[in-house]
């Protein structure tokens, strides 16, 4: 049986002044190699959810445990160490910093780590070049396509070699020959390393090619026999 490298039980999220929950009750295991997509409609906490599995906000209920660890056991900076090391995250908006080139950007995570800068930047090349971007390394996110700098995104996000990885929506800002370019990109590298995988999307096409599909409606997740249908776009 393969590692559990991501779980929660319960887990339910109420924000202050709001008159309904937005999550009330998901429960997810996710093991090594895993890989699942999360639709639903706009507004129905898919978001949420990748935050809280990413320890990003806490749950009103229930708990989150990565490697069997509970979140709610870990101190901030325990949690921040332990997001560096084992997760890594793709937006559907890039979030790379301007003033650095694509290489600086992707090996920024090591850097934080305090690898030294030499092999730091060394690793960002590898995956910069996996992800074709071997041509782009000196270049800021304002010189690169929007395919490019998703590209480099999620470079960022494999480069420390994550035990899972949380993507939301992260094809939504491309047009549809390069979002299937950069989801394929995704599916390749991840296959490559055993990494566990999330993918919140409205792209039905993209969803369907996900190991397990889930439905996230009325605040818990629903198992998607099929390709998920009728999903509204968010």
């Amino acid at each position: 049986m393969s590692e559990l490298i991501l779980q929660c039980q319960g887990l339910a999220k109420t924000y202050q002044g709001l008159d309904t929950s937005v999550l009330t009750g998901v429960d997810l295991q996710l093991a090594a190699g895993d890989h699942v997509a999360i639709v639903g409609a706009s507004g129905s906490g898919k978001s949420t959810l990748l935050h809280l599995l990413g320890g990003l906000d806490a749950p009103t209920q229930g708990e989150v445990a990565w490697l069997g660890k509970p979140l709610a056991s870990l101190s901030e900076r325990d949690k921040s160490a332990m997001r560096n090391q084992y997760l890594g995250f793709v937006y559907q908006f890039h979030h790379l910093l301007p003033e650095f080139s694509a290489l600086e950007n992707v090996a920024m995570p090591l850097l934080i780590r305090r690898m030294p800068r030499t092999d730091a930047l060394a690793q960002a090349e590898h995956y910069l070049s996996l992800v074709g971007l071997s041509h782009r390394l000196e270049h800021t996110p304002g010189e690169l396509s929007g395919g490019e700098r998703q590209r480099a995104a999620l470079a960022r996000a494999l480069v420390t070699q994550p035990r899972c990885i949380l993507a939301d929506e992260p094809t939504g800002n491309l047009d549809r020959q390069t979002a299937e370019q950069v989801f394929e990109l995704l599916l390749q590298i991840q296959s490559q390393q055993g990494t566990a995988l999330v993918v919140v999307t409205h792209d039905l096409s993209l969803a369907a090619r996900m190991h397990r599909q889930y439905r996230l409606q009325d605040g818990t997740l629903q198992t998607l026999a099929s390709a998920p249908q009728d999903v509204t776009a968010s």
